[in-house]
Order: C-alpha cells, then sequence, then structure tokens
C-alpha cells in the first residue's frame, strides 16, 4: 500500500464523518435538542480531519506533490461531499502505483 492509498482511504472516512456531522448531527442538536450528538460525532470527525492533514502532508513529501495540488486536496476536503473528488482525483495514480500482474 502507498501513499495515495492511506489519502484516499483516510479522506473517505474523515468525509463520511463530515457528512455525519453536518446531516445527522447538527439536525439532532438544533432539531430535537440532543446536544450529545455533535460532541461524540464531531470530536470523532475533528480527529479523522488532523489525520487527513498529516496523512496528506506525508503523502505530499513522499510523492513530491506540488503545493498546489496538495492544497486543492485539502481545501476540498473542507467541502461537503469534498472527499469524493479527492478520490476520484487520485484514482488513476494509485492504480498506476499499483504492482502489475502477469
Amino acid at each position: 500500500m502507498n501513499e495515495v492509498f492511506w489519502v484516499r482511504w483516510v479522506g473517505r472516512i474523515e468525509g463520511v464523518s463530515w457528512l455525519l456531522l453536518l446531516f445527522v448531527a447538527m439536525p439532532l442538536k438544533y432539531g430535537f435538542g440532543q446536544p450529545l450528538a455533535v460532541r461524540v460525532v464531531g470530536s470523532a470527525h475533528g480527529a479523522l480531519f488532523v489525520t487527513f492533514c498529516a496523512v496528506l502532508g506525508w503523502a505530499h513529501l513522499r510523492r513530491r506533490w506540488a503545493i498546489l495540488r496538495s492544497l486543492k486536496l485539502f481545501l476540498a476536503a473542507l467541502i461537503p461531499f469534498g472527499f469524493l473528488a479527492v478520490d476520484r482525483g487520485l484514482e488513476r495514480e494509485e492504480l498506476a502505483l499499483a504492482p502489475r500482474r502477469t
């Protein structure tokens, strides 16, 4: 498994946690008076976002990506459903790095 795999994998999990925070926990807090939902999901999302940033930084250094490319990947993670663009954008690169089967 390479760096691109890890950016995609962590990005997917972080992206789903972001959607859960926005579309499940926030409505539970403000619509149904359940602030614990935001505390739990928000904490998990925060830890996953920090992990994504660390993995992205690691991949940036190891793959020697241009700063603009890494910045675009970071900014996409801030947008709901942006993780799908990150995943799609890195899919070809990961496939190119995969060992060839004979």
